[in-house]
């Protein structure tokens, strides 16, 4: 008997505490609170239910619901008495007809051959013999094949009610013999009015603030806002306020959230690094912080597409007034840049071993890229002729800054190799320089000719009527002899191709190659292509084309 008084007084935690015992009491599953209630008043009661949805929106809960509707004394109905031996048998888990199996710890065939052999058999005190599996989707292979005759016919007296988090693990051919409900995340205001009802009987007072707090941490989840308002109340003895719930969540307050999010799309390092500091000291982690940015660039992006949002009076008035402001002087490619840097952050944050500085260099990243054109500015300064303007400063030794200008003329050699244009008949063409001389083999349609001069030849010296010059291993044997043939008879005059020795000059081939890898260099190295280049993960530079 001692024991007994002993266990009477035991704390429960709120979550056991108040879990609902009728339709009445779910909070935030009005559709399926409809159905259910229809059907049950009708007559139309299914053979199996599946219950879907995120952790602690009330799959479990609802299925005990259920089965206390089907076995009341009162009979079925939708609103059971909780007070007969039926009701309070199911409540207090010692019910002999409504069996309860965990799919997690029970997954193999022989579980379920084990609660099939049972099927057959009629209830012993109530009106329905009731079988509820949680976790279904846990069931193995086998498991999931044994159970598919019997509850496609089960027995009148038998009912399922199956519960899962995760519905496509669940095979079809055991869906499609069951009512599907999908439970819904509980919206944060039934959560917020939820919880102050609560905290009202169990006569604790709270900020509307940190209830407003604890019902966004709890992500539609009543039971894991029932979870983290019970260590508020341990943690507050009192009053919970809005301060002490940051504490335990490591948020950061909202207002400095807004300021350290204006400071990074200002480009403002100093002030960012110091609210970061701060935010650091006061215990905020890493990883809240942002969280807490990624909520607010959300929120800023829908500002922006939908003004109406920002008029929300369940809203903090930060919110309200300086986001509204806030998304007026931004963009939505500024805002989608910032929204992808973010994201990417995360995962960083998360593996990183030091979280604070992988966070701080995030951050550096933003403000890096705060004062540059989004890869659309840049596209459409390209279409409009504009040089395109890449902020970052100029270099310390002054001039334009390195890559301030996306697209660059064409090469000096490549230039003087399309200068040539094609003579009138009879008419002699005068060679001042050896890439001239190649060019007049691409004017004269000698296109393999001039490939292979270029590719093969090294000049070593030039002069009216004469090259000397280094052939590669592996050049065509009469390169030389046609050279010296075609130059005279396109120019009139007589030309000496000479072989030498010495290294020369890199081929006109090479000159042109080194000088597109350094262009191509040149566009990686600037911050906006870089930034694209993050943005699709990729994708490649494959041609860099002159604007003319």
């Amino acid at each position: 008997m001692a024991k007994q008084g002993a266990e009477s007084t035991e704390y429960r935690v709120l979550a056991r505490k108040y879990r609902p015992k009728n339709f009445a009491e779910l909070k935030g599953q009005d559709a399926l609170v409809r159905t259910l209630t229809n059907a049950i008043e009708t007559g139309r009661i299914a053979h199996a239910f599946m219950l879907t949805g995120v952790r602690g929106v009330g799959k479990t809960t609802t299925a005990r619901i259920i089965a206390r509707a089907l076995n009341c004394e009162k009979g079925p109905t939708p609103t059971p008495c909780g007070a007969c031996e039926q009701c309070k048998a199911i409540s207090e888990d010692r019910h002999v007809d409504v069996l309860e199996m965990d799919a997690a710890s029970h997954t193999g065939v022989e579980n379920i051959r084990d609660l099939i052999d049972t099927v057959q058999y009629a209830p012993v005190s109530g009106r329905y013999k009731i079988f509820i599996i949680d976790e279904v989707h846990m069931l193995s292979k086998g498991a999931f094949n044994a159970l598919l005759k019997t509850l496609e016919e089960p027995p009148v007296h038998v009912k399922f009610v199956f519960a899962t988090t995760e519905i496509r693990k669940v095979p079809v051919t055991v869906l499609s013999r069951c009512q599907r409900f999908d439970l819904r995340r509980i919206d944060a205001g039934v959560l917020e009015a939820y919880f102050g009802e609560l905290l009202a009987k169990e006569k604790v007072t709270a900020e509307p603030g940190a209830i407003a707090l604890v019902s966004r941490a709890a992500d539609g989840s009543a039971r894991d806002g029932l979870s983290l308002l019970d260590q508020a109340i341990s943690r507050e003895q009192g009053k919970i306020t809005e301060a002490g719930v940051r504490d335990m969540l490591g948020l950061a307050d909202r207002a400095v959230t807004l300021d350290l999010f204006e400071a990074l799309m200002k480009g403002d390092t100093a002030g960012t690094l110091g609210l970061l500091d701060s935010l650091y000291k006061a215990g905020a982690e890493p990883l809240m912080v942002l969280q807490d940015l990624l909520d607010l660039n959300h929120y800023l992006t829908r500002v922006k597409v939908a003004p109406e949002t920002a008029k929300d009076k369940a809203l903090p008035e930060a919110e309200r007034v300086r986001g509204a402001e806030l998304a007026k002087n931004l963009s939505i490619p500024v805002l989608t840049r910032a929204w992808q840097m973010l994201l990417k952050g995360v995962s960083e944050v998360s593996y990183a071993q030091n979280t604070q500085n992988a966070l701080e260099m995030i951050l550096i990243r933003l403000l890096y890229v705060s004062d540059q054109p989004t890869p659309g500015d840049v596209l459409k300064q390209l279409k409009d002729g504009s040089t395109v303007s890449m902020g970052g400063g100029a270099p310390a030794g002054g001039g334009a800054p390195r890559g301030a200008t996306v697209m660059r003329s064409v090469s000096a050699v490549s230039a003087t190799a399309q200068a040539i244009a094609e003579p009138q008949e009879g008419q002699a063409v005068a060679i001042n320089s050896f890439a001239e001389a190649v060019a007049l083999f691409g004017v004269k349609r000698q296109v393999l000719l001039q490939q292979q001069i270029s590719n093969f030849v090294h000049l070593v010296k030039f002069e009216r009527g004469h090259l000397a010059v280094r052939v590669k291993e592996g050049a065509p044997q009469n390169l030389i002899g046609q050279m010296s043939e075609r130059l005279k008879e396109w120019t009139g005059e007589r030309w000496i191709v000479s072989l030498s020795r010495e290294q020369g000059e890199p081929t006109l081939g090479e000159r042109i190659q080194t000088e597109a890898q350094s262009v191509m260099d040149d566009v990686k190295s600037s911050p906006v292509v870089a930034e694209a280049l993050k943005i699709f993960p990729g994708a490649k530079i494959i041609d860099i084309r002159t604007k003319s």
